[in-house]
């Protein structure tokens, strides 16, 4: 008689006969059958009244050890009887078994193929360094279903257990020659081009394979646990004379990017981010603060000067300022706002603005449009300038000879209505509006930029364009026109793109440029697999991945804040007493659960105190450099060497391990930036003169800049499996 594996035989009433077996009519159970009736008759009503098939099991081919084990489960027609275990038709189904299919994979041993690997693909033809940015990705990539790496092969991706990524600022490239003398390491002047500091050429990218005796005695771990080193650039521009935080960088997942539509060209509309939710914002918190006007250009008006310094600020003969003594005179009390307004009580108004040129690099307006917050233009007028016209510009602000013939309006006319319109409860808007009011010579405190509320996707001093935002934004398309800009158009598109701000959130346009914190990436969307998800995983099952923060300070005043276990410390010591902590878990539970979490993130700060490479000027609350005078470098150096090897002795099997500099020295940089923002902080100020100034930058401090941001940006990177 034959016996089926697993099967229950179920039948279609409507139907009096079978011709041919349908293996979807039966279900069989494991187990004897004697009877296969298709009849109706056969069937009773059990349990919730559907009909199942008595089936006669002969109880001499039941094993007995099946019948008297307490661990297998016996399914029948009728409910359970413990007198009637031999009568009624038992199945023999063990749910152990079922269990154990879903139980979590062993981990691999390390000779087996299925063991994880991260590998320097030899056939990959490298064009750059790689970045910050794709260590970053590489995270994603094994974790939540990023972008795969085309500069490493990563093999058996399910089997990563856990990641850890330590940052040490201060490890430089020329530490792992194999004849560094760590005693007069400091001792070499600066250099610019870079050759003291570096091992492999600027243009060579590819990883420096690592071997024991040809790295310095304190450094040989190393090889030990990477098998390269590899140059690593951090995001920057030279151009522009500035490098991306490194932390910043690597904590920060890139936007996920909506795919654009079939037949879709051009620029895409702006799409909600995931889980994105609208928060009403009032336009009073989008104003630009004196801090964010001055690097931009503004003239700052007197209300946003100190009173002590207004005395002796002096503005160029010609401009005038609205009638505001003080920043808090622009407040409206709360009763006399209307219940669920953005405008809280302020008169707002666009302004935008046409110039001709009247020298070199001499802009002179001749059109203002302002619009009121409902769209009704307030001034629209042609001005004559007060000098002769060498270029109308016609191309771009609609201007022409002929326009301006008849006109008599002056600067000065314009001026004298301005500040008749706008008074302390005004508030302007505009996109770069520094242009327009240098044009007017005319300042206001009350400053809404589209400029600054939008922000450029790889940052300042980049901004996006009128034209851009409104495509993207707006689904509008101006400035088209082959007469030239319209200033009226311009100024309803700043208007509605401020008006969608405040409906929206003030995070809205930034979330394009910003990205998304890379704990709360991997919480959100951190994929596990069927090797090491454990019972309720299946391939490709999407859950959050845990993780940990361990930095000096509190990790909680910054990103670290979105990890499921900020750890604040006070030495590296404790920072590897963290890092432990967090890969295995507390001995009970207590805080951290036994296992530990799946991605950790560290940084060790002595080597870079020690080396000078600690910006106090961005010192956050609760961190204090610690005093390194009476430790040596090789001292330094080798203390640290010693952590990252405890660390990774203590790592379990299958755990990427990621160390990297995040940049090379900062010193140079940063001299050479704080000079850059006096020049212009004094520059900017109205009355000043090139003799007067105590920084003249020209462009020798400029080409200086642009090395040592070169310098700054060439760090290292060591990538590891244990």
């Amino acid at each position: 008689m034959p016996i089926y594996d697993s099967y229950a035989i179920m039948e279609d009433l409507n139907s009096s006969s079978h011709d041919v077996f349908n293996p979807e009519d039966f279900l069989i159970t494991n187990g004897a059958l004697n009877v296969l009736d298709t009849d109706a008759s056969a069937l009773e009503e059990v349990g919730d009244g559907e009909p199942q098939l008595k089936l006669e099991l002969p109880e001499e081919i039941i094993p007995s050890e099946i019948i008297n084990d307490e661990n297998t489960s016996l399914k029948r027609a009728k409910p359970h009887d413990e007198q009637q275990d031999s009568q009624d038709g038992w199945q023999v189904v063990d749910r152990q078994s079922k269990k154990a299919k879903k139980m979590q994979k062993k981990i691999p041993s390390t000779e087996s193929s299925n063991y994880p690997s991260i590998s320097f693909n030899y056939n990959a033809k490298l064009q750059s360094k790689i970045s910050l940015d794709q260590l970053r990705n590489l995270v994603l990539y094994i974790f939540a279903e990023g972008v795969s790496p085309q500069w490493v092969a990563v093999a058996n991706r399910p089997q990563f257990r856990k990641i850890v990524a330590i940052m040490v600022p201060g490890l430089e490239e020329a530490m792992f020659k194999p004849d560094v003398n760590f005693e007069t390491y400091n001792d070499q002047l600066f250099d610019l081009d870079q050759k003291s500091r570096v091992l492999t050429s600027p243009d060579d990218y590819y990883p420096r394979l690592l071997k024991r005796d040809e790295l310095p005695e304190i450094l040989k771990v190393f090889a030990d646990m990477f098998p390269h080193l590899w140059p690593v650039k951090t995001p920057g521009n030279e151009k522009y004379g500035f490098m991306r935080s490194p932390m910043g960088t690597m904590l920060t997942a890139p936007s996920e990017k909506a795919k654009p539509e079939k037949g879709a060209k051009g620029i895409q509309p702006a799409k909600e981010p995931k889980g994105w939710k609208d928060e009403r914002t009032r336009i009073t918190e989008l104003l630009a603060m004196p801090e964010d006007l001055q690097p931009n250009g503004y003239v700052l008006h007197p209300a946003c000067i100190p009173v002590e310094r207004r005395k002796n600020y002096q503005y160029p003969q010609g401009w005038v300022h609205t009638f505001v003594d003080n920043f808090s005179d622009g407040d409206v009390p709360e009763e006399d706002i209307q219940q669920g307004s953005v405008t809280a009580g302020r008169d707002v108004y666009a302004l935008d603005c046409e110039m001709c040129m009247t020298g070199p690099d001499e802009y002179s307006l001749t059109r203002i449009s302002l619009v009121s917050w409902d769209g009704t233009k307030v001034l629209d007028e042609l001005v004559k300038p007060d000098k002769p016209i060498i270029d109308y510009l016609t191309r771009f602000s609609g201007i022409t000879e002929e326009l301006l013939a008849s006109v008599t309006t002056t600067l000065t006319d314009i001026q004298m209505k301005l500040l008749q319109i706008l008074t302390p409860r005004s508030i302007l808007i505009g996109h770069s509006l520094e242009s327009d009011l240098k044009a007017l010579r005319l300042t206001h405190p009350f400053i809404v930029d589209t400029a600054l509320l939008f922000p450029h996707s790889r940052g300042p001093p980049l901004k996006n364009s009128l034209k851009f935002l409104t495509q993207r934004f707006l689904k509008r398309d101006i400035q088209n026109r082959t007469g030239g800009h319209d200033s009226v158009e311009d100024a309803k598109a700043c208007l509605d793109l401020v008006k969608q701000k405040c409906e929206k959130g003030k995070a809205w346009g930034q979330h394009e440029s910003q990205g998304e914190n890379l704990f709360r990436r991997l919480n959100r969307v951190g994929t596990a697999y069927r090797a090491n998800g454990g019972v309720e995983a299946t391939g490709g099952a999407r859950v959050g991945k845990t993780s940990a923060m361990i930095d000096w300070g509190d990790p909680m005043k910054g990103a670290g804040a979105a990890s499921d276990f900020p750890i604040g410390c006070r030495s590296d010591e404790e920072v590897v007493e963290g890092v432990i902590r967090a890969v295995q878990g507390d001995p009970v539970a207590e805080e951290i659960p036994a296992g530990g979490v799946d991605f950790v993130f560290a940084r060790f700060r002595e080597l870079e105190a020690f080396q000078g490479w600690w910006n106090q000027n961005k010192n956050g609350e609760g961190q204090h450099v610690p005093d390194m005078s009476g430790f040596t470098l090789e001292q330094c150096v080798s203390n640290l060497a010693q952590r990252i090897s405890r660390i990774h002795e203590a790592l379990p099997k299958c755990t990427g391990f990621l160390v990297f500099s995040g940049s090379g020295d900062p010193r140079e940089m940063s001299r050479l930036q704080t000079m850059q923002q006096q020049f212009k902080k004094e520059y900017n100020t109205p009355g000043r003169e090139w003799d007067e100034l105590s920084i003249k930058w020209t462009d020798v401090e400029d080409q200086a800049l642009k090395r040592a941001v070169g310098v700054a940006r060439n760090g290292i990177g060591f990538i590891g499996v244990k």
